[in-house]
This record gives structure tokens, C-alpha cells and sequence, in this order.
């Protein structure tokens, strides 16, 4: 106990954005040290074996966000990661029909075409306007965010950069972009096609790990965030982590420890030290204490400075600002150990959809009903789920012939209304089996044999996310994704740069632009933002887009 080694920085938090905040400053040739409050690093991007056998990815559970970049700078699938894509997934009805998302064009407009010739031709339409928007926003991730009140050069060319991309769109397209940062997922939709069950399927993109609804303004962007990836150059397509979301973390940690880093693991940050205006350090909750010059917290805006910094060396403005930020738990998840492939009697026996992702909301109104249940703390009892079963392509999830189920939920409240008393403590056993019930019921719709087949099942509230992952009221994504809170709102005006108002803090979580998912967008920008400050930004690669560049 008591004081420990000097460092050149130190990351609070091993979840995916702090290992790759750490991993490059480590191979820029800094002596970095990595502090986690759990006995295993991955934040949440973990791979667990919770019941004997299987391995539950038991919070973040698929992977397309994750920058290529990154992998090849830490040189990723050395250290094992492998990403394996899945095909499509479909969307279940209650008289035994099903809507399937193909991965292969003419096979997904021949599908559409069996439920609207119209709507055919408008997903064509409705792709390209994505793909568009996917184009622009892209070379902004792996950037900084600028600040349009900002007389610094640094600002000024980012600013110069943006205008120019905006430029480059054109007027009409310009003005569909803004609109469409702006509007409701249900909106856009209603725009583009007539079957119900196309738009539900199409809609869940634009509310998982959200607290608003289909008809919520913003909430097509929300959808953009989760098309804007790739598997091996797939725009838009999603995949496995072979042996689960923690091979991506242990990959970083690998390739941190490599580069001489170190994790100390089993204590948590404590307080975030201070003097003069300046970071000295950090203290951890089993009294530990270790110094250095750069502090980067992969926390959350609200819990890095209203839990764990002295407010007093907090300008007012930033905290009320702080205090302000939406971070709202809305997502529940069940992670399930089966003894077998269930049945889907609506699909085709084999059919390649089935290792895609599956759901059971059939129309906007639905979706929406259930988001009326989270507003009044309750969790929805027509839930909208996003269900996997990753065991069918990666084995090593479950024993031979057994299978492992993943089901991400929306909506499950932070602080639930029990008796008309609202809180996060009303999550009690009762209540996690009365919600994982509700889900199962759901479920029932497209798979009637699901319960007989389940050998454990790990139920996750809210509560239980923060709890174990240290994210603000289970909220995936470190702070909604709202218009409001993106680009240089992001986390709080005037401070989108990663370093915050103490000198030597940084914020290299998914409260910073450009948001959340396993992207490690965050944590890179971060580390060439504290390699600049050091004058060292050619110790790492530089993907920005050069300033001239053709719009």
C-alpha cells in the first residue's frame, strides 16, 4: 500500500478505448501504466465464462465498429483477433412468416420484393442515401472534432476540413445531411418504404443502447453510427469476435504488455489527483497511489469528474455542463446457455439468417408502445431484442453441440418504477426474472421451444451493467448519441479535444467524439492528442485525410 512507481501516463480503465489509448502511447516509447477496478480487463468487451462450458460476450456481443486502422497500427490479429462475419438476420412474425435480410443483393431484393415490389426498388434508394452518409461522416472519426468558437489553428484547419467536405456534398445534398442528423429513424423510414415489417426490421439500428424512440428526433443518426463500420472492407456488415468480445481486449492487452506496458488490475480509481490546476496522478480505492504528469480516464464524462474528481478544480460552467450530459440506461441483456439449437419453425430448415441477428417487432407502433413502458420506468412488455446465437459460427462459445445465446433488450429502465417508487435498487432477483420472463415470452414468437432448452441464463439490468462495468446507468454508449451531444458537443462545448480543463486529463472514453461501440475511435484520437502536447505526433501513424484533400 502507499506511494508506487512514477509514470509518463497513466489510463484509468481497461476497456477497449484506455487499452488503445495505452497501446500507443506505449509504442511512442512512453512508460505507461493501465488501472482497472475488475480482476480482468475488457471493460465492456469481455469474454466470460459465467457457467461451465460456455463463454458469454455478456455485455458489448458483435463487432463492425472497430476502426481497421487500429488493428493493423497494433498489429491486432498477431496478438489472435479474428473477426468473422455472419449472414444477414431476419425479423419474425406472429402467423409464422419471417422478413430475412440476405447479405447477397438480389437475394434481399427478391425477399423485399416478397413483401412489397415497391418497397424493392426503395431500398435501393434508402441504401444509397446511407451509404452516403456513411461516406462523409467517416473520415471524421479518426479526427478531431472542431470547435467553431476556437480562434486555434488546430480548430480553424478542422474547421476548414469540415467546410470543405460540406462544400464538396453540394446544397441539396447538404441540406438532406443536416436534415438527416435531425430526424427520427421512424421518419426516415416511413419515407422510404410501406411494409411495417420491413421498416421494424430496418428501425432497431436507430435505438439500441438509446433512450429515445422511433419517432424520437435524432434517432436516424443513431442508425448511421451503426452502419458506419466493416468486416474486411464490408461497408455496413457486422461480425463475430472469435472466442467472444474479449479476444478484442485481450488483443490490446497483449499488444500493450508487448510494448512494456503495465495493468494492474483488482483496484479502481479512487480519486483522480491534483495540484495547481494540474494532474499529478491517480489514487485507488485500496489505497494505492501512483504519479504521473498524463492522466487519460477511459470513464465516463460523468463518473471520471463527478465521482472521482475534487470539484473544486472544476471551472463551474464545465461541471453544470457535466451534469447536464444524457447518460440513460435503457438496455437490458440476457446471456444464455442452451443445450441445443432451439427450433424456428417459420424458417427454412438451415437457413443461413439464422446466424445473423433475429428479432420479433413487427411494426413502428410496437416499437414505440415500448419505449412509452421505459418512460414510465418500466421495462417494456412487447420488448424489441437484438438475439444472436454466435455458437453457430464460432464454436469455441459452448460445448460440442451446444449453443450460446445472446439477446441485447430495449427497453429495461435504470431506475425502475416498482410501486410507484422509481430506483435503481427496485432491481432486485424478483424483478430480473420477472423481466427475463417478458423476453422469453417475446421470444416464443419465433423459437416456442427456447425455455426447454435453456441450461443458465445470466440476466442483466441497467443497474447490473454500471455495476460491474462502471457505464453510467448501464448506457452503452458513455452519453446518448443525440445530435446535441456529437461532433464538438461532445462531451460538453469547448472541451472535444480529449483534454479536459486540469492540465495533463485527457477523456479518452466513448464520451468523447466520436461516440460509442467497439470502435476505438476515441482512444486513438486521444493518444496523438496527448503525443501532440508532449511534440511527439509523428509517433504515431496519422489516418486523417490530408487538409486538401478532394471533398
Amino acid at each position: 500500500m502507499g506511494q508506487h512507481d512514477t509514470y509518463d501516463a497513466i489510463i484509468a480503465g481497461a476497456g477497449h478505448n484506455g487499452l488503445t489509448t495505452a497501446c500507443y502511447l506505449a509504442r511512442a516509447g512512453l512508460k505507461v501504466l493501465v488501472v482497472e477496478k475488475n480482476d480482468w480487463i475488457g471493460g465492456a468487451a469481455v469474454s466470460r465464462s459465467l457457467h461451465e462450458g460456455w463463454t458469454y460476450s455478456n455485455c458489448s456481443y458483435v463487432c463492425s465498429l472497430l476502426r481497421r486502422e487500429i488493428v493493423r497500427d497494433l498489429e491486432l490479429p498477431r496478438f489472435g483477433l479474428q473477426v468473422i462475419p455472419y449472414e444477414g438476420g431476419a425479423t419474425f412474425t406472429r402467423d409464422g412468416d419471417y422478413f430475412a435480410y440476405l447479405s447477397d443483393h438480389d437475394a434481399l431484393r427478391r425477399e423485399i420484393s416478397r413483401h412489397s415490389a415497391r418497397d424493392a426498388d426503395a431500398y435501393t434508394r434508402f441504401s444509397q442515401t446511407v451509404i452516403r452518409q456513411c461516406r462523409f461522416i467517416r473520415p471524421f472519426l479518426l479526427r478531431n472534432a472542431p470547435d467553431p468558437t476556437s480562434l486555434r489553428p488546430r480548430d480553424l484547419q478542422e474547421m476548414l476540413y469540415l467546410g470543405r467536405k460540406a462544400h464538396g456534398l453540394g446544397a441539396h445534398e447538404l441540406n438532406e445531411t443536416l436534415r438527416f442528423w435531425t430526424m427520427s429513424i421512424g421518419d426516415f423510414l416511413d419515407e422510404h418504404f410501406e411494409s411495417d415489417l420491413i421498416k421494424a426490421h430496418l428501425a432497431g439500428s436507430g435505438i439500441i443502447g438509446t433512450g429515445l424512440g422511433v419517432y424520437s428526433p435524432g434517432t436516424a443518426y443513431v442508425l448511421l453510427h451503426h452502419y458506419m463500420g466493416d468486416v474486411d472492407g464490408s461497408i455496413g456488415a457486422w461480425g463475430f469476435a472469435r472466442g467472444g468480445m474479449g479476444a478484442i481486449t485481450k488483443a490490446l492487452g497483449d499488444s500493450f504488455t508487448e510494448a512494456d506496458g503495465t495493468i494492474v488490475t483488482g483496484a479502481g480509481v479512487e480519486k483522480f489527483l491534483v495540484q495547481d490546476g494540474r494532474v499529478t496522478g491517480v489514487a485507488l480505492d485500496n489505497g494505492d497511489e501512483y504519479r504521473a504528469g498524463i492522466v487519460g480516464s477511459n470513464m465516463d464524462v460523468k463518473r471520471t469528474f463527478l465521482k472521482h474528481t475534487d470539484r473544486a478544480a472544476l471551472p463551474d460552467d464545465f461541471v453544470t455542463a457535466v451534469e447536464r450530459f444524457k447518460i440513460r440506461g435503457s438496455s437490458g441483456k440476457l446471456n444464455i446457455a442452451l443445450d441445443a439449437l432451439p427450433d424456428f419453425p417459420a424458417a427454412p430448415k438451415g437457413a443461413p439468417f439464422l446466424r445473423g441477428d433475429l428479432h420479433c417487432s413487427t411494426t413502428l407502433d410496437e416499437l414505440e408502445r415500448a419505449y412509452d413502458d421505459w418512460k414510465d420506468g418500466r421495462w417494456s412488455s412487447e420488448p424489441y431484442f437484438d438475439m444472436l446465437i454466435p455458437s453457430q459460427i464460432d464454436p469455441t462459445m459452448a460445448p460440442p453441440g451446444k449453443h450460446m445465446m445472446t439477446v441485447f433488450v430495449q427497453y429495461a429502465p435504470y431506475d425502475l418504477n416498482v410501486g410507484g417508487v422509481r430506483s435503481a435498487d427496485n432491481w432486485d432477483d424478483i424483478q430480473r426474472k420477472a423481466f427475463a420472463d417478458a423476453v422469453f415470452d417475446k421470444i416464443e414468437q419465433c423459437c416456442p421451444d427456447i425455455r426447454r432448452h435453456v441450461v443458465h441464463a445470466e440476466i442483466r439490468s441497467p443497474w447490473d451493467i454500471e455495476n460491474e462495468v462502471g457505464l453510467t446507468e448501464g448506457n452503452i454508449f458513455q452519453g446518448e448519441l443525440t445530435f446535441d451531444q456529437l461532433l464538438f458537443n461532445r462531451p460538453v462545448p469547448g472541451y472535444a479535444s480529449y483534454d479536459m480543463p486540469i492540465r495533463g486529463m485527457y477523456l479518452v472514453g466513448s464520451s468523447a467524439h466520436p461516440g460509442g461501440g467497439v470502435m476505438a475511435a476515441p482512444g486513438a484520437n486521444a493518444a496523438r492528442e496527448i503525443l501532440r502536447g508532449l511534440g511527439r505526433r509523428r509517433a504515431m501513424p496519422d489516418h486523417r485525410e490530408p487538409l486538401g484533400a478532394e471533398a
